[in-house]
């Protein structure tokens, strides 16, 4: 059975995997998650939807992004995109594997990002630490490195 809540605009707060995190982190070392919420955020540094990561510069940066997932999903994939345009930035940026979408093709695919890992499997996002169910969509993970 598909979890309603995943693909309701009710919850946007789901949380990333706190081990796909650190492996991220491991390989990354983030400096500013850009997504976030004040329960949630997995860096130091992070934007909650008042400061709205949108609206901010990630140049020279090195940011982990899981947008909500939702309607906006495009604008983020998009952000991803041009932020990394700038010298020095990195974005790793956590997606519903989407490949039939526009914004996959016009900022992720054919190598807009630097590098797209498809996860095995479905993940298990988080509420307050603890794992829910399966989410009921594949991921990917895109990896935009400075083009400068």
């Amino acid at each position: 059975m598909v979890n309603a809540s995943f693909m309701s605009s009710e919850r946007m707060d789901w949380e990333t995997p706190q081990t796909l995190f650190d492996e991220l982190d491991a390989e990354f070392h983030f400096t500013v998650d850009a997504a976030a919420s004040d329960a949630n955020a997995k860096c130091a540094r992070y934007y909650t939807v008042e400061q709205n990561g949108l609206d901010q510069d990630w140049g020279g940066e090195r940011v982990f992004c899981n947008p909500p997932y939702g309607r906006d999903v495009a604008r983020w994939a998009r952000k991803a995109y041009r932020e990394a345009a700038k010298p020095g930035t990195l974005v790793v940026l956590l997606v519903a594997a989407r490949t039939d979408t526009l914004w996959f093709h016009d900022y992720i695919w054919n190598g807009k990002a630097s590098e797209v890992r498809f996860l095995r499997g479905r993940l298990r996002f988080e509420l307050d630490g603890e794992p829910g169910n399966a989410a009921p969509f594949p991921s990917l993970i895109a990896i935009y490195r400075s083009r400068r």
